[in-house]
């Protein structure tokens, strides 16, 4: 055993030779370096329009006169412009690897919803994926250069609005809003509904409109408006919460998913197919979707993936295709919904980098064969119910009015024997009696 003994005033500087030496011989746990990310082949992202104006002022709203804002109603708003420059940019800097300097149809595609602020919000997001260069300088006072955006007529958009109707889809929504759980979330917003409808002059009554209540207030308070008293109580919370929540009803089930959002994640995967067997004619680089809040939010619950919150403006998803020095490609998922940088969002059941046929595997439930001839089957099934009772209808009237009838002449018969007197007796004997 060794015993050490100081005596002197050297003894706290050798100490500290002796605990440098023992750090030197102890044996350090190394931290695993991070996983360098494969090459990026393609990119798909969505992302959510800029900043607006609201969509309709509350009656009582003190900032309902337009006098106040900039643009109309709904209306892509300058900061909302800008925001959207600004992401071009910063995807631009993400995508170097992936697009030329110069805009070319077969690096890009660019799809909006077909309503004024998503496709004002590509058009200002392609101004900072695009600044003009060299040959696409066309005029040197501006810097900018007009870049197709797509669109589909809003009722026929199964895609990003997803408001072409889909009988299926209304049939399994009312069914989860007549369930217990949603019956008993509705009613414990009974007192808010009162209150809010006092105070804003209009009827609120579900967690939708709350969410459109929320979205107003939150957009005044952007535009340094100063909200009612009467809010201080409910906003932030607990409005913030039942507008997220509101964001996710529509796909909240499997069944939900697969009829709102699954001919999207649908699309997104076959590109992604497609991309890697070189059957992507033209051979494009980036897929860019300029869509609603309510679009990122159904994407995000039906990759379940979504963590309760209320998508701000811009917010970015990023679905990457990558392949490492080693292996089979992978896709990553990143949400920017900060300033921050991303980070890559654990798929479930597959983590962080997923081989594309494992997400076609986690994913399969969500994904439609048919999405148009599924959406028919409930409302062929609705006929079929309908036909059968109204032919049972008919059966009932039928039979029920047979029996009256006999009922009726009965009745008379009765009745006529009854009032036909002794005469009409007699000859009934007569004729009996020949």
């Amino acid at each position: 055993m060794f015993i050490f003994r100081c005596g002197s005033s050297s003894c706290p500087l050798l100490l500290s030779f002796l605990f440098v030496v023992v750090l030197s011989v102890v044996p350090v746990r190394s931290q695993p370096e991070p996983q360098k990310e494969g090459k990026l082949l393609f990119a798909q992202a969505l992302y959510r329009h800029g900043d607006r104006t609201p969509l309709e002022p509350y009656p009582n709203d003190p900032w309902k006169d337009p006098s106040h804002w900039t643009t109309e109603w709904g209306q892509l708003t300058n900061t909302g412009k800008q925001r959207h420059l600004e992401l071009g940019r910063w995807l631009r800097n993400r995508y170097r690897e992936l697009l030329s300097a110069t805009y070319s149809k077969d690096d890009i595609y660019v799809r909006s919803t077909d309503i004024d602020r998503t496709i004002m919000s590509a058009q200002a997001n392609l101004a900072g994926l695009y600044p003009p260069v060299g040959a696409d300088v066309w005029d040197s006072t501006i810097q900018w250069q007009p870049i197709p955006v797509h669109t589909v007529p809003v009722e026929l958009d199964t895609l990003l609005q997803t408001s072409k109707f889909c009988p299926a889809f209304e049939q399994v929504l009312k069914q989860h809003e007549r369930s217990v759980e949603f019956q008993a979330y509705n009613q414990s917003l009974e007192s808010l509904y009162r209150y809010l409808t006092t105070h804003t002059g209009s009827i609120v009554n579900s967690p939708t409109s709350i969410q459109s209540l929320h979205s107003n207030l939150h957009i005044e308070e952007l535009h340094n408006f100063t909200l009612p008293e009467w809010t201080w109580k409910v906003y932030p919370q607990p409005l913030w919460e039942i507008s997220a929540r509101a964001y996710a009803m529509e796909t909240n089930t499997t069944p939900l998913a697969r009829f709102k959002v699954g001919p999207l994640i649908k699309e997104l995967l076959t590109r992604f197919e497609k991309k890697l067997h070189k059957k992507l004619t033209p051979n494009r680089s980036l897929w860019v979707y300029s869509v609603h809040d309510i679009t990122i939010v159904n994407l995000l619950n039906g990759l379940r993936l979504f963590d309760l919150h209320n998508p701000p403006f811009a917010a970015c998803l990023m679905l990457e295709l990558r392949q490492p020095s080693s292996g089979k490609p992978y896709i990553s998922i990143y949400y920017k919904n900060t300033t921050a940088e991303p980070e890559a969002l654990e798929i479930p059941n597959c983590g962080t980098r997923c081989p594309l046929h494992r997400m076609f595997k986690v994913y399969e439930d969500v994904i439609p064969g048919d999405w148009d001839r599924e959406c028919q089957v409930s409302l062929s099934n609705a006929e079929s119910n309908v036909n059968e009772t109204f032919g049972n209808m008919v059966y009932i009237v039928a039979i029920s009015s047979i029996t009256i009838i006999v009922v009726m002449l009965l009745v008379l018969v009765v009745y006529w024997k009854q009032v036909s007197g002794y005469h009409n007796d007699r000859w009934y004997l007569c004729i009996d009696g020949s």
